[in-house]
């Protein structure tokens, strides 16, 4: 299995594409998708799904475009589909103004392990960032994608609409680090790191 980080849109989310062979699945396409595009065409490589950590205008940029040019389907939780459709809860009128707009998902996760062909991965329902954030945990491979969770020494934002200190703090010490200590943090910004390191080193939300 290989993971391919894309720096993309407005805010410089971080794009995972993970792969096997010549599939992949794409998770938080914030945006520039002729650079995703480009990438997995020069490589011969099929994406199987879309799949997002949660709704905000940041990471979901490039879904449409990339959920017609390759017929696939989209991902995500369901206390946030209507957020794709609507400028005001995805924020991008408010941080930007100008309105990112996609359609809904056509698969809603909910906690629990999933395959998409020969990929496997495990949900876990991480609010606090917002109420519908996800976290997919890769366990052959001990790596996590994120969101905006957890990030270097860094938690996400609590104070969007949705936010909940209390609740991400939970969602971090109840769930995250209750990973073993060696697992990988991809997040949905900046560089990576490891449960075993954030449970040492996070000011924000100590073990």
């Amino acid at each position: 299995m290989k993971v391919i980080k894309l720096s993309l849109g407005p805010l410089g989310t971080n794009c995972y594409i993970v792969q096997l062979d010549n599939h992949a699945l794409i998770f938080d396409p914030g945006g520039e998708a002729e650079k995703i595009i480009s990438y997995l065409d020069e490589n011969q490589i099929k994406p199987l799904a879309i799949l997002l950590t949660h709704a905000h205008f940041d990471h979901i940029g490039a879904v449409d475009e990339l959920r017609n040019k390759y017929e696939i389907d989209v991902h995500g939780h369901e206390k946030e589909a209507d957020w794709l459709e609507d400028p005001n809860l995805n924020r991008s009128n408010n941080f930007i103004g100008q309105e990112i707009v996609t359609n809904k998902p056509e698969v809603f996760l909910g906690e629990g392990d999933f395959n998409i062909d020969r990929f496997n991965f495990e949900v876990i329902h991480t609010p606090g960032h917002s109420p519908g954030s996800i976290s997919f945990i890769f366990h052959e491979k001990q790596f996590i994608i994120s969101g905006d969770v957890l990030f270097l020494q860094g938690i996400g934002r609590t104070d969007l609409p949705g936010g909940n200190f209390e609740v991400i703090k939970e969602s971090i010490q109840q769930k995250l680090y209750k990973l073993p200590d060696n697992y990988v943090i991809l997040p949905g910004h900046g560089e990576q790191t490891s449960i075993g390191y954030e449970k040492k080193n996070n000011l924000y939300v100590p073990e």
